[in-house]
């Protein structure tokens, strides 16, 4: 699980409910169908508006992003991986790692081994997986796109639900507790649509973005690894290029200690 995700959600819902109780106001003002009716239904009718159904259906999947971690290979074993795969392929060649392929989970890694054990073109190789990353990127742009629209859609609902409740209100100008209330009533719409705004929709946004750049690097890496195997560079030569993609502090943890050499 993201705990992240999980640590935002109940650190914003607290600040706001502690937040309150500190200001005097009460947090029974919060239980407004109203204001939630206008600003979550409203806010998923613009969605709707907004974007085509094959892209609205992958909402769910998108939260589920959210809260699980990356089902990715780790950098520092991808570039085991490779420092192996390129030390089989020093011993007997290119085409004995055909048998190393059904280890490989990863689809994009395993088409990239796929297409360089049958001896394709270095630049088709190239090609195509840049042409699959590309297009990853794209379907990733999309679904953060919907948290961010969302995210400027809910304040201004808000907005809208506020004006409903003063509306309301007006209707009861002889009557100054009932008054009170509904105007204390109204402005909690306008609270609902800045918080799920700015404490949800455009942070998820944020986060699916940060979650589709490190896989594109993790992708990068693995393109840079499949063209030095097809290159036959060395283990070491593979390494060292690699190692870019790996930050600092966890490249000393991957060097060897002297004990171990």
């Amino acid at each position: 699980m993201e705990k992240s995700t999980v640590i935002g959600l109940v650190m914003g819902i607290l600040a706001v409910g502690v937040g309150m109780v500190l200001k005097g106001a009460s947090i029974t003002v919060l239980i407004n169908p109203a204001a939630f009716l206008i600003i979550i239904v409203g806010t998923a009718a613009a969605l709707f508006n907004a974007f085509p159904m094959d892209q609205i259906k992958n909402f769910p999947v998108l939260c589920k992003k959210l809260v699980q971690q990356p089902n990715h290979i780790a950098k520092d074993d991808l570039l085991r991986l490779f420092v192996e795969l390129s030390q089989v392929a020093r011993r007997e060649g290119i085409l004995a790692l055909e048998s190393r392929l059904e280890e490989i989970n990863d689809p994009f890694l395993k088409n990239g081994m796929s297409m360089v054990i049958d001896g394709m073109d270095v630049d088709f190789v190239r090609d195509v997986l840049d042409a699959d990353i590309e297009a990853m990127e794209e379907r990733h742009r999309s679904g953060a796109l919907i948290f961010s629209q969302a995210g400027m859609y809910a304040p201004t609902l808000g907005v809208l639900g506020a004006v409903v409740g003063l509306i309301a209100a007006l209707g009861n100008l002889n009557d100054i507790e009932v008054l009170g209330h509904s105007i204390a009533a109204a402005f909690v719409a306008t609270l609902l649509g800045i918080f799920t705004g700015y404490v949800l929709w455009h942070p998820f946004s944020n986060k699916l973005k940060l979650i589709s750049l490190e896989e594109v690097e993790i992708k990068r890496m693995m393109v840079e690894g499949i063209l030095s195997l097809q290159a036959g560079d060395s283990p070491m030569a593979i390494e060292s290029k690699l190692l870019v993609f790996i930050p600092q502090k966890v490249r000393e943890l991957l060097k060897p200690k002297p004990e171990d050499k």
